[in-house]
């Protein structure tokens, strides 16, 4: 296949469990691969060097930003698709791809990640994140040493450039790891962000980070206080991370017992957000409040909504509460009805987490 003008920028640190895995899946759709290695003592670099087309050396600084950018600097091309080593794609719709950079040449590219994940109890799931990774460089460009974001070049205050959503599946492994892995990886990015909080202490986004890090170490008080911490110091509800910081803030409540909290703030805000994990979301705190018809009523809404397939395994989990609830209710038949989705859906479920 003739090479095509996006060059994929990957940065690199001991990636050699995952980093082969990534550059076979790439290497069938013809992009420029751009591997920086920050500092490797494992066999990365050697086994980037046989895909890639240019693999180059960051000196390591703490600072994610820094080294996309460094990377980037390295392309031959404008457009620039940033992945990790821990990230397979499957599928990429060049065609209609190369029509959307034509007619918004000033947009960034965004695109599902579904991510396997671990869980606490030993179960793998999956979930489905919406990332900004494809941007061209001549107008954007990385800030921020961890949880790093893209800004216009020109304005890097303005935060709510356009997006258009590519046609393309990637599954990220990097999640599905050992409770002492995760540790070790949220303990580096409270450090970091800790960091960042000195020079910006009323940055919103990074207190965001510090509570997704909290919540991950199941230390959910601490979650909840970084969490609300951020919904008071940012006022603008278009921020892309906004929607999954209400989420995210009520999924904390639940964890420390306090689910009316939960829907209350999920209620507050949900003319901003109508989408389907908003939705999911206010189910399950319905759930969790007590309110069964309510949980059930949005438990349904979310299955048919027309993002629907952002939901991950939580489609799995709205169709077997829908099932159970109408159970509860002496409903069979209108349980049964949901079996027939609730069978397609496992079987979506096993197919990612098999990819």
């Amino acid at each position: 296949m003739p090479k095509i003008p996006i060059s994929v920028c990957i940065i690199a640190k001991n990636e050699e469990k995952y980093i082969e895995g990534c550059l076979k899946h790439l290497k069938p759709f013809g992009f420029e691969i751009i591997v920086a290695d920050t500092g490797s003592t494992d066999s990365t670099k050697e086994i980037a060097a046989k895909y890639a087309d240019k693999v180059v050396d960051f000196e390591w600084i703490d600072d994610f930003a820094a080294a996309r950018n460094f990377c980037a600097e390295h392309a031959t091309n404008n457009w620039i698709l940033a992945l990790d080593c821990d990230e397979y794609m499957n599928t990429f719709d060049y065609k209609n791809i190369r029509i959307l950079t034509q007619k918004l040449p000033r947009c960034v590219g965004r695109f599902p990640l579904k991510n396997l994940v671990m869980g606490n109890d030993g179960v793998q799931r999956y979930t489905v994140d919406d990332v900004t990774r494809f941007y061209n460089r001549k107008r954007f460009t990385w800030v921020n040493p961890i949880h790093e974001q893209l800004v216009f070049i020109d304005d890097p205050e303005n935060l709510e450039y356009p997006c258009f959503d590519m046609p393309m599946e990637v599954i990220h492994h990097g999640y599905n790891i050992s409770g002492e892995e995760m540790v070790e990886k949220q303990l580096r990015n409270l450090r970091l962000l800790g960091k960042q909080l000195e020079k910006t202490p009323e940055d919103s986004y990074t207190w965001f980070q510090i509570g997704q890090s909290q919540f991950v170490l199941m230390n959910y008080d601490k979650a909840v206080g970084a969490y609300e911490m951020a919904l008071s110091l940012e006022s603008n509800m278009n921020r892309y991370f906004v929607e999954v910081l209400i989420e995210s803030l009520s999924k904390a409540y639940l964890n420390v017992n306090r689910a009316q909290d939960a829907v209350n703030v999920l209620l507050k805000y949900a003319e901003h957000f109508k989408t389907a994990k908003y939705t999911f979301a206010l189910a399950g705190a319905y759930h969790e409040n007590g309110q069964i018809l309510q949980a059930l009523m949005n438990y349904i809404k979310a299955t048919t909504m027309g993002d629907r397939e952002t939901l991950g395994d939580s489609m799995f989990v709205c169709y077997n509460n829908i099932i159970a609830i109408y159970h509860e209710m002496g409903q069979p038949d209108m349980a049964n009805m949901y079996t027939d989705l609730f069978e397609k859906c496992k079987q979506e479920r096993e197919r990612i987490m098999n990819a």
